[in-house]
């Protein structure tokens, strides 16, 4: 049996996620009714959607549950710098809380960090009142140096959370890149008393892996940041799991 006090936390803490190319209303209607039926009074942190389908979530979401978009040409962060203005301009006119943006992993790969940083503080200045999350895409910086710099760029140029991974990649999350994360974090904090939070995702499968990424951020970063508005954990496919698990082992 699964610690049940583990379990209630993690399932507070997921962005229950649907950023699939044949996503369409009723699909998306299913995955907030999942959301607001939740278990015995709990729920996920937000339902992380395509921002056309956003305004539609925050409609029909219980208001204790966020609604957040993907953006900055996600998953590949490949196009103008201005077209990805143009959509976190549009963004800010919606009525949702969050934006995930990807960062240019080409740019951060060259080495063009003032390429990198400018470009997410430009995103950041264009949706100023939500909650940014910034996603590395761990998977593809080939070093733990490479996702501390972006981590760093990431925290400095305004992001209010750092995630792994986009879930479209080859290679998702892993512990060894949320620890150099969290380190990078937890520096963060004691030079400037600011928390960020942390969101480990793509290709978490299981609760027991789940509950060793929650134990990680936990033993570096502290109780603190076991709560949604630190952390996050990118794991749809176990929000029933989850439930299931919890239901079965009262």
């Amino acid at each position: 049996m699964k610690d049940q006090d583990k379990l209630k936390k993690l399932l507070t803490c997921i962005d229950l996620t649907s950023l699939e190319a044949t996503d369409h209303e009723e699909s998306i209607l299913n995955l907030v009714t999942k959301a607001n039926e939740g278990y015995q009074g709990l729920h996920p942190a937000a339902v992380c959607v395509y921002p056309n389908f956003g305004d539609l979530v925050r409609k029909t979401l219980v208001n204790s549950i966020n609604t957040a978009v993907v953006a900055g040409y996600f998953p590949s962060g490949q196009t103008f710098t201005q077209t990805k203005i143009n959509e976190l301009k549009l963004i800010d006119q919606s009525t949702v809380e969050e934006v995930d943006i990807v960062i240019h992993r080409g740019e951060l790969l060259a080495g063009n960090f003032e390429f990198v940083k400018n470009e997410i503080k430009l995103m950041r200045e264009a949706v100023p009142s939500k909650i940014l999350k910034v996603i590395l895409e761990t998977g593809e910086l080939k070093s733990a140096a490479n996702i501390k710099k972006a981590s760093e760029i990431a925290i400095e140029s305004g992001a209010d959370f750092i995630k792994t991974s986009t879930g479209k990649g080859a290679t998702g999350a892993d512990l060894q890149a949320v620890e150099t994360m969290c380190i990078v974090i937890s520096d963060h904090y004691k030079r400037t008393g600011k928390k960020i939070g942390i969101k480990p995702s793509g290709g978490i499968r299981e609760i027991d892996d789940a509950i060793k990424y929650m134990d990680l951020v936990n033993k570096i970063l502290g109780d603190e940041w076991m709560n949604n508005k630190l952390f996050r954990i990118g794991a749809s496919s176990l929000y029933s799991a989850i439930i299931s698990d919890l239901a079965n082992n009262k």
